[in-house]
């Protein structure tokens, strides 16, 4: 017996049988249990994915010889002659190669003559976009009326192409395209069925190459099952298909995360020997950056259509939010910077390493910069003790937010800076003029936010409100240190600890940093200690709010000393000056130097 491809192999029978549509089967299957059936159903959707399948299906069920159903037996008389091709009232037209109206009108000739086998007359006409517009005008008639032994079941890729006085006359169905998941379910089915051996990984690399189509995909497979000789591997299925292995994302991903810029070389160096598309790498990039990004915001975002739903979670849970996007907007300026590369590779390889270069150490909060351009001080439309007042007012008013892990640190020894202008547009900052000396010494008064030196709490004399020291000297990083950064400690039963989690902050929160904040603390105690978080309205001060009032405190402080200094005020009755309240800033001491 010849070789039968699986396309024509495994082509369902029934509906049971059918990879997706269920939109599409529900409504006729109940159609057909009701027995309320219209003259004509317009199938329409991409390549392979059913309509000529369901089509033949539904001549089944209409010509099954125990009835009109929606389960046919399959084994009647009427059911063999329709899956064998040779059903004499089952009329099949392909309209590309018959779209003349002398072929239409031939066609309809026969409609008014009774069924000679089966109980009703299908007329299966295959992409009928392509008929022309005297066969529409030929057929319009008989399609709106046509005696009740006759049906017609349309089908198209292209139904734009029909006149609306067509579509106005089909009961119409949209079928969509087949799921990756939904096809590498049906294709490890299929292989199970035939025993062969197969790799989970090949058929998800078949099932996204297919693009929603079950035929495509068989053929795929069916040119896998040869390629390889006896077993699907990735691999091979990933060198037939000419695809990146993801497994070369996933690596990548890992050696950003961890800034290894010898590792992200050497692996462009590996695929390098494998001639691939560096610009179809940087693109798969892009995508793995854009889903953890989605799981960042929104943990079940996505769904597992690609297989590597719980590789992305665990990204997103590494990398900080501000870096992520650091890296998604530097590959995307990458990719349009490609073709202007000395070649692709080295593209992508500056691409990498400008990810690695701009990477932040931490973002603060208030701003840095030391020298501002503004309008004379006659011109403000403001005074100078209202701008005073509208700066500590923004301080003091600070609302917590979610902030980074490098944010979360409170011993920093601090001094000040600001910006005094003339009447001109020139400006004169204290960061120009001498160090202070001792005479000015009020200047430069350290600001210090003491948090003592750091000491082992024990897990029995734990109490809530020594969260803040504890969290202090827990060493959390990532997504999970400003997760608990936002909680405070509710309660503490023998080896058991509640923290409860700012309410706004429950959009970037899921089990897997739960777990990771347990294992630092189990490691910090040295004990199985079990952790709950649970989401609610804070009723005392979090690490998060703590830096943000700490913060608020030492701006209020650099202001008030900055305006008050004897040197100061010199400088702006000397040269007719006024202060740009926006401008101070609490420096620390390393910026004196």
């Amino acid at each position: 017996m010849s070789y039968q491809v699986l396309a024509r192999k495994w082509r369902p029978r029934n509906f049971k049988e059918m990879a997706g549509q269920s939109h599409v089967l529900k409504t006729l299957i109940n159609a057909l249990d009701s027995n309320r059936l219209h003259h004509a159903y317009l199938f329409t959707g991409t390549r392979g994915v059913g309509k000529t399948t369901i089509a033949r299906i539904l001549a089944r069920c209409l010509n099954c010889d125990k009835g009109i159903t929606s389960e046919p037996c399959g084994e009647c008389g009427s059911c063999t002659e329709i899956n064998e091709g040779r059903f004499l009232d089952l009329i099949e037209v392909d309209a590309a190669s018959r779209t003349k109206v002398e072929d239409t009108r031939e066609l309809l000739d026969n409609v008014q003559y009774a069924p000679s086998r089966g109980r009703f007359k299908v007329y299966l006409i295959d992409e009928v976009h392509m008929l022309s517009t005297h066969s529409f005008n030929a057929l319009l008639k008989t399609l709106e009326e046509p005696p009740p032994h006759v049906k017609f079941l349309l089908a198209t890729t292209d139904p734009q192409k029909l006149p609306v006085t067509v579509l106005s006359r089909c009961l119409q169905f949209n079928l969509k395209n087949i799921s990756p998941e939904k096809l590498v379910e049906h294709t490890s089915y299929i292989l199970e069925q035939e025993k062969i051996d197969f790799e989970e990984g090949a058929l998800w690399l078949l099932g996204r190459a297919a693009q929603g189509s079950v035929r495509d995909c068989l053929t795929l497979l069916d040119q896998a099952i040869g390629f390889c000789d006896g077993k699907v591997t990735t691999a091979s299925v990933s060198e037939l298909l000419g695809n990146i292995d993801r497994s070369v994302i996933v690596q990548l991903t890992d050696a950003l995360i961890a800034q290894d810029a010898a590792q992200v070389l050497k692996l462009v160096a590996e695929a390098a020997e494998h001639s691939p598309d560096f610009v179809l790498i940087l693109q798969e990039l892009l995508s793995w950056l854009h889903r953890m990004a989605i799981v960042q915001v929104v943990p079940d975002g996505i769904d597992n259509s690609q297989g590597d739903r719980q590789q992305i979670q665990k990204h997103a849970a590494s990398l900080n939010a501000e870096t992520l996007q650091l890296y998604y907007q530097i590959a995307l300026k990458g990719r349009e910077d490609m073709p202007y590369a000395l070649d692709p590779r080295s593209g992508l390889e500056m691409t990498l390493l400008r990810m690695l270069a701009f990477t932040p150490a931490g973002i603060p909060k208030m701003p840095t910069k030391r020298l501002s351009a503004s309008q004379p001080g006659g011109n403000s439309s403001v005074s100078t003790e209202k701008k005073k007042k509208q700066v500590v007012e923004r301080a003091v008013s600070a609302e917590p937010a979610a902030i980074t892990p490098a944010e979360l640190t409170y011993s920093t020894p601090a001094t000040l800076t600001g910006a005094v202008h003339q009447s001109t547009n020139s400006a004169i900052s204290l960061v120009d003029l001498p160090k202070p000396d001792d005479n000015t010494q009020s200047l430069t008064s350290t600001l210090l936010i003491d948090s003592g030196s750091p000491s082992p709490i024990a897990l029995a004399d734990l109490k809530p409100a020594m969260w803040i020291t504890l969290f202090n000297q827990l060493s959390l990083t990532g997504v999970a240190r400003t997760i608990a950064g936002n909680c405070v400690l509710h309660d503490v039963s023998g080896m058991q600890l509640v923290l409860l989690l700012q309410d706004k902050q429950a959009a970037i929160f899921n089990d897997e940093h739960r777990k990771r904040i347990e294992a630092v603390m189990r490691t910090y105690f040295g004990i199985a200690v079990e952790l709950q978080i649970k989401i609610g309205t804070l009723n005392s001060e979090s690490p998060a709010g703590f830096r943000l009032r700490k913060e608020s405190e030492r701006m209020q402080r650099a202001v008030k000393l900055f305006s008050e200094d004897v040197f100061v005020q010199e400088l702006v009755q000397r040269f007719d000056g006024e202060i740009q309240y926006d401008s101070i800033t609490p420096l620390t001491v390393q910026d004196w130097v």
